[in-house]
């Protein structure tokens, strides 16, 4: 099987387009026709909400396809939606999967032994049956993990990575402001934690880089830190990174770049705010509405990779 690293950079090169959308949908972001509609459908309350968001979600998949080939459900946002919202989920995740994008599970898993093997293959696709068998079934083709726990609680993960072709983003330097309270920590050698988180992950990818020079393990790190992503580019020559932080957190396209390698490859840009509801942008004030949340989040990817292409060659002639 091709490994996940091969296929995620050859999507991205396929479309010129480091973007990955991120859907993270609030009920409150769905356009109120999509809601209205779902209410007449569904008597529950519960499923209408998860139809219209499904909804939601299709129809901006639909419109930035050919020019994103990556997305990002944040799953918390589904699990709180009940069964329903997991069958949201599901449904969004095979529509992606329809149109060509790879799926990177923004779970954020972290725990040990048996439950952090419960949750990869949950989240990667197996279903462990009664007879001692396992089913295989579609899911996301890759997941992020947070390694506070060490390597008990990435193992699993990698070993089902092995196993199915998937890939893993291992948290190193987050986009929050707080995360220096611990990531920022000074360790007795001098250098802070998150180098150190950095220089694990390396281990850990050596042995899974692919022909494409890269590993299937990566690491995220936030767009809001250009400087420490600079260091730990360095660091990770072979991971892919994962960066958040882009848009509504503040970000610039040129924040970005930082985690590009010299030849302007080996990372992806989520944005999700700005691109699933594109049309409450400052620049849209008094001419768009939530109706038009599919044409504006189009133009918003293509606008995205343009910022993006273009903060990556000045970083290319800088270098």
């Amino acid at each position: 099987m091709t490994p996940f690293s091969d296929r995620l950079l050859a999507a991205v090169e396929a479309v010129g387009n480091p973007t990955v959308l991120g859907l993270d949908p609030k009920p409150e972001y769905v356009p109120a026709s999509i809601r209205e509609r779902s209410a007449k459908a569904f008597a529950d309350p519960a499923a209408a909400t998860a139809a219209a968001v499904l909804e939601f979600n299709r129809r901006l998949l639909d419109a930035v396809s050919g020019i994103v080939a990556v997305v990002k459900p944040q799953y918390a946002y589904y699990e709180a939606l009940g069964p329903d919202g997991a069958r949201c989920l599901a449904d969004t995740i095979r529509h992606a999967q329809s149109l060509g994008m790879l799926v990177i599970a923004d779970a954020k898993r972290g725990d040990i032994g048996p439950t952090a093997e419960a949750y990869a293959r949950a989240i990667l696709g197996e279903t462990p049956l009664a007879d001692g068998s396992v089913r295989a079934f579609q899911a996301a083709d890759a997941v992020t993990v947070n390694p506070y726990l060490g390597i008990d609680g990435v193992q699993p993960f990698l070993d089902a990575c092995d196993r199915l072709g998937k890939g893993v983003f291992v948290l190193v330097r987050t986009s929050n402001p707080s995360a220096v309270q611990f990531q920022d920590l000074t360790l007795e050698d001098g250098r802070p934690l998150y180098e150190a988180v950095a220089r694990r992950v390396a281990e850990w990818g050596a042995p899974r880089v692919s022909a494409c020079g890269y590993s299937s393990v990566g690491a995220v790190v936030g767009a809001t830190w250009p400087q420490q992503a600079r260091t730990l580019r360095a660091l990770l020559p072979h991971a892919v990174v994962l960066v958040p932080g882009y848009g509504a957190q503040g970000a610039t396209a040129d924040d970005a770049a930082a985690n590009f390698d010299a030849q302007g490859r080996g990372a992806v840009v989520n944005a999700s705010r700005s691109l699933m509801c594109a049309y409450a942008l400052k620049r849209h004030e008094g001419s768009l509405t939530a109706e038009d949340f599919e044409s504006a989040a189009r133009d918003e990817a293509e606008r995205m990779r343009r910022d993006l292409v273009q903060a990556i060659e000045r970083k290319k002639s800088d270098a």
